[in-house]
């Protein structure tokens, strides 16, 4: 079975692009900020309904190239500065819980079905909002969109590097894991600000038994992930595509690894990857020489991720079929992805192996038998 006649096993690269509908392919997303994806007609309403004059423009398709031209300039900085914008407009309850509703929404239609959303609660208080109805909004718009659209769903909150306010952040998101609240996470520019100077944040979701992903290895270098990993306890890593710094090609082709990346590999540490998101920072200066595609097929535990959705103008179908053409996937390399992540979510076990044995594999051989 296949098709036209041609079996989807045996397909790679851009032929299977050209054979497979890959909104079909269940998808799971573990690197998506909430503030990064919100839809361009969604953010000129609410600026509207709140009273927000920030905005460059009324009309949603000149908003949305305006975001996808501030987001490709080539680092980490410029790139963050349309997040002024997605903010200024998520300042009321009604407004975050739109949003968060909209996100499963459009992970439904986009064939995810299981998402890790992020976002850090802070930047969400200037209108008077306390940390905590902020988070209760959030998730009173995913829980909705659960119903709704029957995607299942984690929530990662963000302390931001530049402020000491860490802690206090970790602390809310323990007082939150009942809720949905799934791990916690260090955002925002990586230069100046090393993960190390937030170990006591660290330590506390360590002591509650809790879950981290840090941003590391975006913007600067192996001390970063290192720090990440060794100071800070991370359990997965946003990005890393500087790993890529502590492996050295030899001339038959072979790897030498050096001791952090032997590490990770060892360690099955998840590498959280964003391609589009990357090479739109600087992370990679060609999408070609992204070294997704080294990691991936030297056993690392990497999975494919958008970041930002509306910054970059992508999707997980859009990143799968990017890492499909470019790299040559098979449809057992697209299915590995996808238990990759969901084998390195912060889901319980529970749930991820009922993931796994009732959605993935079952789509995946639907797939498979596809005419």
């Amino acid at each position: 079975m296949g098709v036209n006649g041609v079996d989807l096993k045996i397909l790679k690269g851009k032929d299977l692009v050209a054979a497979l509908d890959f909104r079909k392919i269940p998808k799971v997303l573990l690197h998506e900020h909430l503030d990064g994806g919100v839809r361009p007609s969604t953010v000129i309403e609410l600026a509207r309904e709140n009273g927000y004059g920030g905005l460059p423009t009324g009309d949603a398709g000149d908003l949305a190239a305006w975001f996808h031209r501030g987001a490709q300039k080539g680092n980490l900085p410029e790139y963050l500065e349309g997040f002024q914008q997605t903010c200024g407009v998520m300042q009321t309850k009604d407004a975050l819980e739109r949003v968060a509703y909209e996100f499963m929404e459009d992970m439904k239609g986009d064939g995810v079905v299981y998402a890790e959303a992020r976002f850090a609660p802070l930047l969400h208080t200037t209108g008077g909002l306390t940390q905590d109805e902020v988070v209760e909004a959030v998730v009173a718009g995913l829980r909705r969109g659960e119903k709704d659209f029957g995607v299942k769903w984690g929530l990662i909150i963000c302390a931001l590097r530049h402020l000491n306010t860490s802690l206090e952040t970790a602390e809310l998101a323990i007082r939150w894991r009942d809720a949905g609240v799934v791990g916690f996470d260090l955002a925002g520019g990586e230069s100046g600000f090393p993960p190390k100077k937030h170990v006591d944040a660290f330590q506390a979701i360590e002591r509650a038994n809790f879950y981290i992903t840090i941003h590391a290895g975006e913007a600067f270098g192996l001390e970063s992930i290192w720090q990440a990993l060794q100071y800070c306890g991370a359990h997965r890593l946003g990005h890393a595509t500087r790993l890529r710094d502590d492996i050295h090609i030899n001339p038959d082709g072979s790897l030498r690894l050096g001791t952090l990346a032997q590490y990770i590999l060892d360690r099955r540490i998840p590498l959280e990857m964003c391609l589009y998101s990357n090479l739109h920072t600087g992370a990679c200066r060609d999408l070609a020489e992204h070294p997704f595609g080294l990691f991936f097929r030297n056993g690392f535990r990497v999975c494919l991720n958008t970041d930002d959705r509306l910054m970059s103008d992508t999707t997980m179908t859009k990143e799968t079929i990017l890492a499909t053409g470019l790299f040559g996937l098979s449809l057992a390399d697209l299915e590995r992805l996808s238990m990759n992540a969901m084998k390195s979510a912060f889901a319980p076990f529970g749930t991820r192996t009922e993931m796994i044995f009732n959605t993935i594999r079952p789509g995946f051989a639907a797939l498979r038998e596809e005419i």
